[in-house]
């Protein structure tokens, strides 16, 4: 995929992703965010201020630097996106609390993104290396491709639900598609270099994989003493949008060495989501009753 197709591609499949995470909200789902603020609560604080600290440290612990670095972060400030959603269904979590956390965290995340990655780009850059994080353009583009989309799919979801229902299925198939296709790109284009880089950050990427969903079930679980809503923040905390870090990495910044982790991201979080899943289903009783 040329690097116009990328800078193309990913918009459009990030507002499709976006767009069908609006299709399946309500006003209603907004409401839970008072009738249940504990779960809210702790939710957004895990993938809020959890996961990027938990990022932070696993950068230290595992002596990743540089681009590496920055990108590993990156994916850590990005929000869950529809594939929590579906992995709160299969595991028998609390769907709505998926959804709202998925909207409302969505919803910061363009005021929040473009200052932080600003910071991990002066704080990890190394080598002397100059790179210039657009923050107004970063902030433009988020709404654009993060906020706007959510909201019309709310307005179809509204005025027409059956057709929201059955395009839903056929938008989350397509942005999957686009999310391997710049993945292939991108390794594609770091050609002999990419072993190397898999090597650096294969282990990082991983590890903060693990260590955010087993805190994430922790916290949850020690808190809210309530099987579905841990299960349910566990997979949010587990489950980034990639396609939201590689618009960053790639669109925004044009660099593919800090794609390397969310790629590597995008691809396991599928297995540890759902070994998890199965787990919570077929596993101890404590933690496969709601």
């Amino acid at each position: 995929m040329p690097t116009t197709s990328i800078e193309i591609g990913l918009p459009i499949a990030l507002i499709l992703i976006m767009t069908g995470v609006g299709l399946s909200l309500k006003p209603a789902d907004f409401q839970r965010v008072y009738l249940q603020p504990k779960s809210f609560f702790i939710g957004a604080v895990c993938q809020l201020v959890l996961l990027p600290l938990l990022a932070m440290a696993v950068i230290v612990v595992t002596g990743l630097t540089g681009e590496l670095a920055i990108g590993l972060f990156i994916l850590a400030l990005c929000p869950g996106g529809t594939t929590s959603n579906l992995y709160t269904y299969l595991a028998k979590g609390d769907v709505g609390l998926s959804v709202s956390l998925t909207a409302v965290v969505g919803f910061i995340t363009p005021f929040s993104l473009p200052f932080l990655a600003a910071w991990a780009i002066g704080y990890y850059g190394q080598n002397g290396s100059l790179i210039e994080f657009p923050i107004l353009k970063a902030w433009i583009q988020l709404i654009v491709v993060g906020v706007l989309p959510v909201l019309v799919g709310m307005a179809i979801n509204a005025r027409w639900p059956e057709c929201a229902k059955a395009a839903s299925p056929y938008i989350s198939g397509f942005s999957i598609a686009v999310l391997l296709l710049v993945i292939v790109s991108i390794c594609y284009k770091l050609g002999d270099k990419l072993i190397d880089y898999l090597v650096l950050a294969g282990p990082s990427v991983i590890i903060l994989n693990l260590v955010s969903m087993i805190a994430g079930f922790l916290v949850a679980h020690t808190t809210l003493h309530c099987a579905t809503r841990t299960r349910t923040i566990t997979l949010e905390v587990g489950l980034q949008n990639g396609t939201l870090a590689l618009l960053v990495t790639t669109g925004l910044l044009g660099n593919e060495v800090m794609s390397i982790a969310p790629s590597i991201y995008s691809l396991f979080m599928f297995v540890s989501a759902g070994l998890f899943t199965a787990w919570v289903i077929k596993g101890p009783s404590k933690f496969s009753s709601g």
